[in-house]
């Protein structure tokens, strides 16, 4: 039957030929024009795809998926005060998102006040600004923290935030064991790819493990990072990159802890990852479902877990802002429902969807409106949640899973041999690496070898989109002002004595974070703890790597 077909195929291209635009994905995995079970001559149904909520989990974390509750509804907010964005976090909720999440401005991320010099600028600009447990109290106010998770993209400073977060359930009356959410918390992917770092690499791991340790006795169902590949296929890597970089930090996280005196069943239940949703909608399912697989692999064979629950892959998802394009900004609906849509295929435990201006600007709420909708109507209407994993079998699917997967494992095994990833990122490897993958995007890009719709082509004359959202530069005045107010009547005496234990905390071999947390609920700044701690471990320089 295949000669039959081969024939009437090459026929058929005699008389119309195929398109003159290369068959692959940008990861190089070359689409043929169709699969069958030759494609996969030892395809073994058990071993490799199996069932869901069992190893080797390529079919979802879960037995019963999302036929039991979809995956959770976030929308990634934060912009101006503290008090500008609850009024989004609740707008939010009343739209129907079943989780907070959480963006911070640049002077929080590397750890500023909002009154320093190196602040000016950027207060509330791409997130709000917190300089103290007042901000992160007016931020969650009227937020049931017993009801509500929520997500923090937060990462060199993530100490301060958790303990803000700890202290206002606690104001709240919600014990600490009733609380749920993830910090980011994965600070090895900012040296790679965003940047957002503050100390230098061995004592970042050290409040790493410090939080996992904490986290562990005292917030249970808190998970103590979100090991992130968004921000890496932001920066411009491929899908198997993506996998292989993300899974080689989670791999040294796991060392970190474990020579920190962890036991790996005590930690690993907590861990879990963020990754990006592209644009190709069938290498994004299969991308996810080879990580699912290989991490399982990677916790029951590297790291000999016995609770098998605790070789499960749980992450979060968020549609690609680098896929956004401000021009033709409309036909961003369409890009983020289809990623939507992989996501759903691809068995995400929790998922943010872009809004069609964030190339232009901070979304409205027009916009985001329509991006928590999209994720509505793809879960009630779709039909694609009402079976799980339901590209599983395909013979395209399970042969792109294979080969991400093998190629995946071949990043790692490299990884391994320079020294693991803390040596790779000194040697400037994943990062040299990301580079020439973005290099060789933006080449296909140019030379219409990949396109984007109203970018490289079908381009239009249009009129500038009317109601973006833009901060006013007012917001950085009146958050210094409101945070000399509060220097001025808080105990400073007392914080002047938790800082001094922070500090003593970060020399020695304690948890910093129950000082964290101290400092914290007598209102020491951000900015005031973060100083101690750079007395202690310095500032990191990056070494440019071209």
């Amino acid at each position: 039957m295949y000669d039959t077909w081969k024939a009437e195929y090459d026929k058929t291209l005699a008389k119309s030929p195929e398109r003159k635009t290369p068959f692959k994905t940008t990861s190089g995995y070359v689409v043929k024009p169709f699969y069958s079970p030759a494609d996969l001559p030892n395809f073994d149904f058990e071993k490799n795809v199996g069932y869901p909520g069992q190893y080797p989990m390529t079919r979802g974390v879960q037995p019963s998926m999302y036929r039991g509750r979809f995956w959770t509804m976030r929308q990634y907010a934060g912009f101006a005060t503290a008090a500008e964005s609850n009024k989004r976090y609740r707008f939010l909720l009343d739209q129907g998102t079943t989780g907070l999440s959480c963006a911070f401005d640049l002077p929080t991320q590397i750890g500023f006040d909002s009154d320093d010099p190196m602040a000016s600028g950027e207060v509330g600009k791409v997130g709000v600004a917190i300089d103290s447990l007042e901000d992160v109290e007016m931020l969650l106010d009227q937020i049931p923290l017993d009801k509500v998770s929520t997500s923090m993209t937060i990462n060199s400073t993530a100490t301060f935030l958790l303990a803000s977060y700890l202290a206002v359930g606690e104001k709240q009356g919600v014990p600490s064991a009733k609380l749920q959410g993830t910090i980011q918390n994965d600070i090895l992917k900012e040296y790679m790819a965003r940047g957002t770092y503050r100390f230098p690499p061995v004592p970042s791991m050290r409040l790493i493990t410090d939080i996992f340790s904490f986290c562990k006795d005292n917030i249970p169902l808190w998970n103590s990072i979100s090991i992130s590949g968004y921000h890496i296929r932001e920066a411009g890597s491929d899908a198997v990159q993506e996998v292989a970089f993300t899974l080689a930090d989670g791999i040294a996280y796991v060392d970190a802890a474990i020579k920190a005196g962890l036991d790996v069943d005590a930690f690993a239940g907590r861990l879990s990852f963020f990754f990006n949703c592209h644009n190709n909608f069938l290498e994004e399912v299969a991308k996810f479902r080879a990580a699912r697989r290989l991490w399982a692999k990677i916790m029951t064979e590297r790291f000999k877990v016995k609770n098998p629950r605790n070789a499960t892959m749980r992450f979060h998802t968020q549609t690609a802002g680098c896929t956004l394009t401000a021009q033709q900004p409309m036909n961003n609906v369409v890009r983020v429902a289809l990623q939507t849509l992989a996501a759903c295929m691809g068995g995400t435990q929790s998922l943010h969807t872009n809004s069609y201006d964030e190339a232009l600007a901070l979304p409205s709420e027009d916009s985001v409106r329509i991006a928590l909708r999209t994720q509505q109507i793809v879960a009630n209407e779709s039909g694609a949640a009402d079976t799980i994993d339901p590209l599983g079998g395909a013979y395209i699917i399970e042969h792109m899973t294979d080969d991400i997967e093998r190629r995946a494992e071949e990043y790692i095994t490299k990884i391994d041999d320079i020294g693991g990833m803390l040596r790779a990122l000194e040697q400037g490897y994943p990062q040299k690496e990301i580079q020439n993958s973005a290099y060789e995007y933006q080449v296909a890009i140019d030379k219409k070898e990949l396109i984007i719709v109203g970018l490289n082509s079908n381009i239009m004359e249009e009129p500038p989109l009317k109601g973006l959202l833009k901060v006013d530069i007012a917001v950085e005045k009146a958050q210094v002002e409101r945070l000399k107010k509060l220097r001025e009547r808080r105990d400073n005496d007392a914080v002047k004595r938790a800082l001094v234990e922070l500090k003593a905390a970060a020399a020695g071999t304690d948890n910093i974070m129950p000082k964290m947390v101290e400092a914290v609920k007598v209102y020491a700044t951000l900015g005031e703890t973060m100083k101690e701690l750079v007395s202690v471990y310095g500032e990191f320089k990056e070494n440019v790597v071209l």
